[in-house]
């Protein structure tokens, strides 16, 4: 799976988004290790701390089939259906990758791709609770 073919599928997911109050829609795909991709959409909520992100979406999705380890995630978003500029992962989202991600994980943006830890270089893991 190259980086360009994830990405296309995240543009695909995007199109299942649930924005009726943005009008913003965001597509994730994620990679597993074992090779299964697992897809996600935004989805809002009148009640907009109720929205759930793509790419939390999808990593919820892969969890609850049991699926905890990822190679990579693209991400695409956009209000006018234009895929080419970057959306990158909120901060709650680079959050619950770093649960389940090490500092490679790839994430793959319009503009290309960067780790995890160029993301969130500071990000809280278990290991802060010690």
């Amino acid at each position: 799976m190259t980086n360009g073919e994830l990405f296309d599928m995240a543009v695909k997911a995007a199109e299942r988004s649930y924005s009726p109050y943005s009008h913003f829609k965001v597509g994730a795909a994620l990679l597993a290790e074992d090779g299964k991709i697992f897809t996600g959409c935004n989805i809002e909520n009148a009640s907009y701390s109720l929205t759930n992100c793509a790419e939390r979406t999808a990593v919820f999705k892969a969890v609850s089939e049991g699926v905890t380890k990822f190679k990579a995630i693209a991400v695409a978003g956009s209000g006018d259906n234009d895929f080419s500029k970057p959306c990158a992962p909120c901060g709650a989202c680079l959050q619950v990758l770093s649960e389940f991600c090490g500092d490679d994980l790839v994430v793959v943006l319009s503009n290309g791709w960067y780790r995890l830890a160029d993301l969130m270089p500071m990000r809280f893991t278990d290991k802060s609770m010690k």
